[in-house]
């Protein structure tokens, strides 16, 4: 069993930075790819940024340069840099780690962006 403990959101007003973290835990061998998805209201989920245990990252093009996504591969921790953030970026975050063929995901973070 993996669970995977999300933090950091919150409420923020535009122009402001939040920094999420991702904890796993359980029975982890080797974690593959870790990355952040969010949900905004009425809207489908889509991917915000990954990144390989090798540290090569992929971000949505609506959070290049604002965004930074990086991992503790020793803490098995996943962490989001949120700058510059904007009233569109108001979601519900989930975190998730690929391990082996299996995806597990967090239970979720609001981020809220206040104009």
């Amino acid at each position: 069993q993996v669970q995977l403990v999300e933090s950091g959101g919150g409420l923020v007003q535009a122009g402001g930075s939040l920094k999420l973290s991702c904890s796993a835990s359980g029975s982890i061998f080797s974690i593959n790819n870790m990355g952040w998805h969010r949900q905004a209201p009425g809207k489908q989920r889509e991917l915000v940024a990954s990144i390989t245990s090798g540290g090569r990252t992929i971000y949505a093009d609506s959070v290049k340069g604002r965004f930074t996504i990086s991992r503790d591969n020793d803490k098995n921790t996943v962490y989001l840099q949120m700058s510059s953030l904007k009233p569109e970026d108001t979601a519900v975050i989930y975190c998730y780690a690929d391990l082996h063929t299996i995806r597990y995901w967090g239970q979720g973070t609001q981020v809220t962006v206040s104009s």
